[in-house]
């Protein structure tokens, strides 16, 4: 037997449903709203980047990097081998020409030197000895083609004496040709005694100038090793600012070896580094801008080192003033290299709207408060501004 339902219960049901259509209801509002927040975006004049168009210079620029060095550094070498003995002054000292900056110990040098002048005046007597050898030797062998002459004038006296007894009758045909021989082996022996003797003489000679050579090669050696020990203190030869000081007391000291770095600090120079991909476009002479901090100080590219250190060209940069109160040995510094310029351009402030391409879309604000879409082409571009040709 059925039972009719109770009106309360009804009014429930149809309750419910209405709650979950207003639920659905309320649902897909949500995703609209959702999706429709994604879909639009909106944004804020702070966050939006605003440049001022203008006429003014726009030079094209190479950004490289760089560190500024004294334009004169003197670089102070050990001129023998020796032992560091005392450092009078260090780093950043100012000095004046002639102040000593440190000492060697030049007792092993000095050793060596007086060893080697004492060989030099050995040698100097050898060729005194030798001079007196050979001239004895000379004179030798001068008497004797002196004696060998007489002998041969004996012989041929001899020979005409044996020639008339043979005539007379009184001397045989053996004795006359005996003398003969006797004449013809003297002569002879008076030829390899001449040849001898000349060939003395040109031995004598060359080796008396071999020895005078080699003299004066290692007198000159000695004067020039004399000259490095004189060098041996290490003092300014001009008036500057150490900005290296070898402190190493009691080390070895090699021939050769950098001592102490003088630089002259009332001029600087930069030495700048760039990718060789654009060393086609670098010419000495280019204008060149050295940004310090917030200071822009204008150059020109000086030099460019021909050699290549990994992929990266080194070059140098001097400034139209060789002095500022900014410039800081070893300082690093930001480089632009101008490859043009234009005196008079349109110009807007160089930033992330511009990509590098030719032509491109910006936005250019209009005097309602609207932005609107154009389409410009770019000049040159530096890291300050970008140049407007169209648009």
């Amino acid at each position: 037997m059925d039972r009719e339902i109770p009106n309360e219960l009804i009014q429930q049901r149809k309750g419910k449903k209405l709650w979950i259509i207003a639920l659905s209801c309320l649902g897909f509002l949500g995703i609209l709203w959702a999706t429709r927040s994604a879909l639009f975006t909106s944004l804020s004049s702070s966050d939006i980047r605003m440049a001022k168009v203008e006429a003014g210079a726009v030079e094209n620029t190479l950004s490289a990097s760089g560190e500024l060095r004294p334009e004169y550094e003197q670089l102070l070498a050990s001129p023998i081998t020796a032992v560091l003995e005392k450092v009078y002054l260090t780093e950043g000292a100012s000095v004046e020409a002639g102040s000593k900056i440190l000492d060697l110990d030049k007792t092993v040098p000095q050793t060596d030197f007086e060893k080697q002048k004492d060989q030099l005046d050995l040698k100097r007597n050898g060729i005194v000895k030798l001079k007196l050898e050979l001239d004895k030797s000379f004179y030798d062998l001068e008497i004797n083609d002196s004696i060998k002459l007489f002998r041969i004038n004996a012989l041929r006296a001899d020979l005409e004496n044996a020639k008339r007894l043979f005539k007379a009758g009184g001397g045989t045909r053996e004795a006359v040709e005996k003398v003969e021989n006797d004449l013809k082996i003297a002569g002879l022996e008076k030829k390899q005694l001449e040849y001898d003797l000349r060939t003395r003489q040109a031995i004598m000679k060359s080796s008396i100038r071999e020895m005078e050579i080699s003299a004066a090669i290692q007198e000159k050696e000695l004067k020039t090793f004399e000259h490095k020990l004189q060098q041996a203190d290490i003092v300014a030869t001009r008036s500057g600012v150490l900005t290296y000081v070898h402190k190493n007391i009691g080390s070895k000291i090699n021939e050769g070896e950098i001592l102490a770095r003088l630089a002259d600090l009332g001029s600087f120079k930069v030495l700048g580094s760039i990718s060789d991909n654009y060393v086609d476009q670098m010419r000495v002479g280019m204008p060149v801008i050295v940004r310090i901090g917030v200071q822009d100080i204008r150059g020109v590219l000086a030099n460019i080192y021909p050699s290549v250190t990994n992929n990266v060209v080194t070059f140098d940069v001097s400034f139209d003033e060789k002095s500022s109160t900014a410039f800081r040995p070893n300082m690093k510094v930001e480089v632009y290299i101008v490859t043009a310029s234009h005196p008079k351009a349109i110009r807007v402030a160089n930033g992330p709207a511009f990509k590098g391409s030719a032509e491109q879309d910006v936005f250019v604000l209009r005097p309602d408060g609207k932005l609107e879409r154009r389409h410009v082409k770019i000049g040159l571009s530096s890291f300050d501004f970008v140049e407007i040709l169209e648009g």
